[in-house]
């Protein structure tokens, strides 16, 4: 339900259908609550995710929500979803897979859950057209789904082109596929450069929108690349999308923030404005995405600890803190694949994660205040 794709489960191409379809809805149904929740609930929280966006949006494209009422937005943003999936089932099929396989990995791709019928992932079917098939929706998957129905409503590329935080997330994916395909050129075994950028660009966008499908086993290659491909899950996709991890529009912000810092340093009369969609971003915004930050690191930094606590090497402790609070699913170590493995402890760790890391972590905590329940 909270798209992690991380399991216990061993042995998928015996299991029944029935039991598989409802791990693919329910990633599917996950991944569209997340939605509802950020369109409904976290603006009200001030946590700074929504407000960005909602910035991005109203510069350029007039209103800040799709519609006047939220219950009317949540239902053309779920139109949305369920129309990418349909048209992503419709192409697996077309690919070669079976119905089932490809409304369930369909399922998965949009809700950037990662969970396959197959204990292979992706890489059972080893067909290059699905792979890129996949890495197109997983990337429509972690874009706002707002942006999806302003441009099929304007039928125009114009919404992608004003958002400065999808346009921020291309340009990161191009950079990582370039510097993944050049470190793979030189160091891995010759085994064909089509492979290599196949491979490189399937894993990286799999990792980056945490999706967690996999066609190769990502730890066996060279030097940084698997800490690389796990460590973009902390990044993960944009605000107002189905994927995890902080959201590119938090670090697009915060690094023009800290570029202000710099130049004020040299110009310290000067008055700096950070500005996302040719609007200027308040100072209250600007503080809670701080603070989401600061709270972010410090409950990775617990759930990397206790991981340890409960008996995992260093290397399986980092990878399972980041599979789990970004919703990524595989790791590094004993949870490279999945969690069949580690013990009760662990588990258990990994829950409070993956619900602290899905709900956007204050909204978890704020339920501990007096305060809220007061209000």
């Amino acid at each position: 339900i909270t798209t992690t794709g991380a399991t216990v489960l061993v042995g998928l191409d015996q299991l029944p259908r029935s039991l598989l379809f409802y791990r693919q809805q329910l990633q599917w149904l996950g991944g569209l609550g997340i939605i509802v929740l950020v369109v409904a609930f976290l603006p009200l929280l001030g946590v700074g995710g929504m407000q960005l966006y909602k910035a991005e949006i109203s510069g350029p494209m007039k209103d800040n929500r799709l519609s006047g009422r939220i219950s009317e937005t949540a239902k053309l943003l779920w139109l949305v979803y369920a129309g990418l999936t349909l048209l992503c089932a419709f192409l697996f099929k077309l690919e070669g897979m079976s119905w089932f396989d490809a409304v369930g990995h369909a399922f998965a791709t949009l809700a950037t859950g990662g969970f396959s019928t197959h204990d292979a992932s992706f890489g059972y079917f080893n067909s290059p057209t699905m792979e890129m098939t996949a890495v197109v929706f997983m990337l429509l998957g972690a874009t706002p789904m707002a942006l999806h129905y302003l441009a099929l409503r304007e039928f125009s590329l114009r919404a992608y082109l004003l958002s400065s935080e999808f346009k921020f997330f291309m340009l990161l994916v191009i950079v990582l596929y370039v510097l993944m395909v050049v470190t793979m050129l030189f160091d891995m075994p010759r085994i064909g450069w089509l492979h290599d950028f196949r491979w490189a660009l399937f894993n990286l966008v799999s990792f980056i929108t945490t999706t967690g499908f996999s066609v190769t086993d990502h730890t066996t290659w060279p030097y940084f690349l698997p800490v690389l491909l796990i460590t973009t899950a902390l990044i993960g996709g944009c605000a107002g999308s189905t994927s995890g991890g902080l959201k590119n529009v938090r670090l697009l912000l915060l690094t023009r923030q800290g570029l202000n810092e710099i130049r004020r340093l040299v110009h310290p009369h000067a008055e700096f404005v950070v500005k996302m969609g040719g609007r200027a971003i308040e100072p209250s915004v600007i503080s809670a995405v701080w603070a989401f930050f600061s709270a972010y690191v410090f409950v990775f930094v617990l759930i990397f600890f206790a991981m340890m606590m409960t008996g995992l090497d260093m290397v399986s402790a980092y990878g399972a803190a980041i599979a789990t609070l970004t919703s990524l699913g595989p790791g590094l170590g004993t949870v490279a694949s999945n969690f069949a493995s580690v013990g009760n402890g662990t588990l258990i760790v990994s829950i409070v994660a993956m619900i602290l890391g899905r709900l956007e972590i204050f909204t978890v905590l704020v339920l501990f205040l007096p305060m809220f329940w007061r209000r």
